[in-house]
């Protein structure tokens, strides 16, 4: 009895290429990709990759982030993990990075902070709709404030702004273009490619 064939039926014009192929080429390149909204969900998965990555090599890991920002706590995650792994990570903002998003971006040092000539950077306080009784919208805005001294304090550190500056500008969104985000201190250099990227 003959055996049955099973090969994969080859992809139809158009079709995306199989995700395992995509993960796998990406793992051999050291890269992770941070896109869309920060969710725990998202921040679960990259953790996974970071420390698989690191318990492979000691070798830089490349994060590109394109992100509107979200979960702040998800971020928090992310950040901590980034710090907490033996392996450097390049950040390379790309699309636009943001709120929560920053806060991942900042995790790595200025040196290895980079981006494509178009990034733009979201730099503000955290927000929260706040509903219940009187005493748990109290108890939230206080959570609020005490995040938004937080957040401040890691851009504060990771820039070299002072503190004062910095709660001032995340008052309200605080766009920056490339450019601005390197006189900032939030980018090291801003790239075209990856070779630049080694250099």
């Amino acid at each position: 009895m003959d055996t049955p064939d099973t090969t994969p039926p080859p992809a139809t014009p158009g079709s995306e290429p199989r995700t395992s192929y995509l993960e796998e080429k990406a793992f051999k390149a050291r890269t992770l990709l941070v896109f869309g909204t920060i969710t725990d969900t998202l921040a679960a998965d990259v953790a996974r990759r970071l420390i698989a990555l690191d318990a492979e090599s000691a070798e830089p890991i490349d994060m590109l982030v394109s992100s509107p920002g979200g979960h702040l706590e998800s971020g928090d995650t992310m950040h901590a993990l980034v710090r907490f792994i033996t392996a450097p990570v390049n950040m390379i903002g790309t699309g636009w990075v943001g709120s929560a998003a920053t806060h991942l971006y900042l995790a790595a040092p200025r040196e290895r902070r980079f981006c494509l000539p178009n990034t733009r950077f979201l730099i503000h306080q955290p927000s929260g709709g706040a509903g219940g009784p009187a005493s748990d919208i109290a108890i939230q805005a206080r959570e609020i404030v005490k995040a938004r001294e937080r957040i401040a304090r890691t851009i504060a550190r990771q820039t070299g702004k002072p503190l004062e500056v910095v709660l001032a500008d995340i008052e309200r969104d605080h766009w920056l273009s490339a450019e601005e985000a390197v006189d900032y201190g939030l980018v090291s250099r801003i790239i075209e490619n990856k070779a630049a990227l080694r250099g």
